[in-house]
């Protein structure tokens, strides 16, 4: 492919024919002797592109941009001419391949409410895409099996649109992603157990119809941020999850089906900062073992089936901002949860706390106790497998380059401000 020299930066130039040429032979041959009512054909234009890569991408955004069935925002008003590179939502830079080229490398189309049927002959189409952000639109359709020849997409995010139908099994054979977003559309089924074995740093699954027991090999995925909330995800947690131990960052397990009790390997999780598995049906105490968790920041096991007493250990936790236990059947706070509560970092509301305000009536926890629940080893819920752990963590977030190809050396990588 032709490209810009660096030291001769010649335009690559092509022509394209916006207006039809006149089938009458008289009229191309000679404009003598027309009628004045009738102007002859205009120059057509030409338009000049910066590299040939852009050149070749042209058609496909003009043609993408026709199946556009609706744009509120007048977004693709700007998606006029030769200067790609300007179009809104797209951005260039060079690629991978080739350092003196200039190429169309990312684009984010977030919050621009487009509406078209299918994606299918867009993305597939554009061989150096690294990024394609689409989150709040109304796209739908299905995604083509061609997005897998894409060798620089790294970051997909199709969140918060229209997509319906099983998982998207495509994009398990894109060959550099280690971004996954599909959240808020309407895909149902399962999901397969090769996505949690899939070279990921980010997979977001959450506000779905999956249906399924959460998968045996849960704690293969590498990732550093799992949401599988607002699904009908059922059964216990894994206690395979213990295998991501070394990146797993923040998990989201809330408002599923889950059953079972937590299970001791939780603790384990040494780099993890937000765990929400509210609104389940998770029952046991909670094991001390999760006084490991010394980066832990935020934990919701709020609307469950938990009780016994809140280890005095999690409540010892130094980088605790907020931990969210209402909504159980917890019946004993020791003097530190007591502190925690009182500085309101400890939500303990509609529990069964004797003495304590805003907590269930006497009946509803006499009867909870008539049928409590057990779970196997419970004597693994007393054992701390860590020392007392220290109060410093410093959390530095890594700013994201939008337009760019570094992401495929695959360093760790924190995304935060996610929609």
């Amino acid at each position: 492919m032709g490209s810009i020299s660096s030291n001769n930066r010649s335009i690559f130039h092509i022509s394209i024919l916006f207006l039809p040429c006149f089938t009458c032979l008289a009229f191309c041959q000679d404009f003598q002797g027309l009628s004045p009512l009738i102007s002859p054909p205009l120059i057509p234009e030409i338009l000049n592109f910066l590299d040939q890569r852009l050149a070749l991408v042209y058609p496909i955004i003009q043609g993408f941009k026709n199946t556009i069935t609706s744009d509120p925002l007048n977004i693709t008003q700007t998606w006029v001419g030769a200067d790609i590179c300007n179009y809104k939502g797209f951005y260039c830079t060079s690629p991978p391949d080739n350092d003196s080229a200039i190429t169309l490398a990312s684009i984010d189309f977030n919050g621009f409410q487009l509406s078209a049927p299918t994606l299918d002959g867009f993305i597939d189409q554009l061989p150096d895409l690294a990024l394609f952000h689409a989150n709040s639109n109304k796209f739908s359709g299905t995604i083509s099996p061609k997005i897998t020849k894409l060798p620089f997409l790294y970051e997909l995010d199709i969140s918060n649109n229209n997509f319906f139908g099983s998982f998207p099994m495509e994009v398990l054979g894109i060959p550099a992603l280690s971004f996954l977003d599909i959240r808020f559309n309407f895909f149902t089924g399962t999901v397969p157990p090769q996505v949690f074995t899939q070279r990921l740093d980010a997979l977001f699954l959450n506000n779905n119809n999956f249906m399924q027991g959460l998968p045996e090999n849960l704690g293969s995925t590498p990732v550093l941020y799992l949401t599988l909330a607002y699904n009908k995800f059922i059964g216990p947690i894994p206690r395979s999850i213990l295998k991501a131990s070394a990146t797993l960052t923040e998990v989201l397990f809330s408002h599923n089906l889950l059953t079972g009790c937590l299970p001791y390997e939780l603790g384990f999780l040494r780099k993890l900062v937000l765990f929400y598995a509210s609104n389940n049906f998770l029952t046991g105490p909670l094991p001390c073992s999760l006084g490991c968790l010394a980066k832990l920041e935020q934990f919701n096991l709020a609307s469950n089936l938990l009780y016994g007493q809140v280890p005095e250990v999690v409540c010892a936790l130094g980088k605790l901002v907020n931990l969210s236990l209402s909504s159980n059947y917890f019946t004993k706070l020791g003097p530190k949860c007591t502190k925690l509560e009182r500085s309101g970092v400890l939500d303990i509301r509609k529990n069964c706390i004797p003495d304590l305000p805003g907590q269930r009536s006497a009946r509803e926890c006499a009867a909870f106790s008539l049928h409590r629940r057990y779970c196997s080893n419970p004597a693994s819920f007393n054992f701390i497998p860590c020392q007392v752990p220290s109060s410093s963590h410093p959390r530095i977030g890594t700013k994201r380059n939008l337009v760019g190809y570094s992401a495929l050396l695959r360093q760790a990588v924190e995304f935060p401000g996610r929609n």
